[in-house]
C-alpha cells in the first residue's frame, strides 16, 4: 500500500512515507482487520470467484496484502497465493499469523518479477493509496506481471475525492485515501490492455 506525504515529492517519497506509516500500525492494524471478512460477504464471495476461476492456472499475487488475512482466505480455498506489501512489519505480522504462505515485500508500482509470473492478482483496498498520476504505471505493473487471460480484482473506494489522515489507530502517519470512480479505474486498465 502506497501512501503520500505532503512535504515530499517523487514516487520513493510516497512509497516511503506508506511504507513508514503502516510499519508504525501494522500490530494494532492487524488487531482490528486480521477477520474482517467474516463481515464482508461480497468480497468473500468475490475471492470465491478469482480462486475458482484462477483454479490450478497459477499463483494469485495479493498485492497490498496488509496482515495477510485476504492470501489466507485465498489460501483456504486452494490457492496457491503470494502477499506482497510495501510495509516490512506488515508482512512480518502476516508471517507470523499465516505460516505457510508466502509473503514479501514489494512495490505494486515497480514490481520484481518477471513477466506474465501470476494466473491472478488481487488488490483489496490497496490501490487507494495510489495517486491519480501513477495509476497508468500500475495498471501496466499489473498487466506485465500476469499471463495472458489472468484475472484482476480490485476494490477501492468510490468517490472523487482525497482524504488526508495524520492519525490512525492512535499513531501518527501521514496518508492520502484517493477515492476513484469506476470508470477512471476502467479507463486506466483498459489502456494498459485489460478487457
Amino acid at each position: 500500500m502506497w501512501g503520500i506525504d505532503r512535504r515530499c515529492s517523487g514516487r520513493d517519497d510516497v512509497r516511503m512515507a506508506a511504507r513508514d506509516s503502516y510499519d508504525e500500525i501494522a500490530a494494532d492494524y492487524a488487531k482490528k482487520f486480521l477477520d474482517e471478512l467474516a463481515a464482508k460477504p461480497i468480497d468473500r464471495a468475490l475471492l470465491d470467484l478469482v480462486a475458482g476461476e484462477v483454479g490450478d492456472q497459477g499463483v494469485i499475487a495479493d498485492i497490498g496484502c496488509g496482515p495477510g488475512h485476504v492470501a489466507r482466505y485465498l489460501h483456504d480455498r486452494g490457492a496457491a497465493v503470494l502477499g506482497i506489501d510495501v510495509s516490512p512489519a506488515m508482512i512480518e505480522v502476516a508471517g507470523q499469523a499465516h505460516p505457510g504462505i508466502e509473503f514479501r515485500v514489494g512495490d505494486m508500482g515497480s514490481l520484481e518479477f518477471s513477466d506474465q509470473s501470476w494466473a491472478g492478482i488481487v488488490a483489496m483496498y490497496s490501490i487507494i493509496h495510489i495517486p491519480p498520476s501513477d495509476l497508468a504505471g500500475v495498471a501496466a505493473e499489473f498487466q506485465r506481471v500476469l499471463r495472458p487471460g489472468g484475472m484482476v480484482l480490485l476494490a477501492f473506494h468510490v468517490g472523487d475525492e482525497t482524504r488526508h489522515v495524520e492519525e490512525m489507530l492512535g499513531h501518527a502517519v501521514d496518508l492520502d485515501f484517493y477515492f476513484y470512480g469506476r470508470e477512471l479505474l476502467e479507463q486506466k486498465f483498459e489502456e494498459a490492455g485489460f478487457a
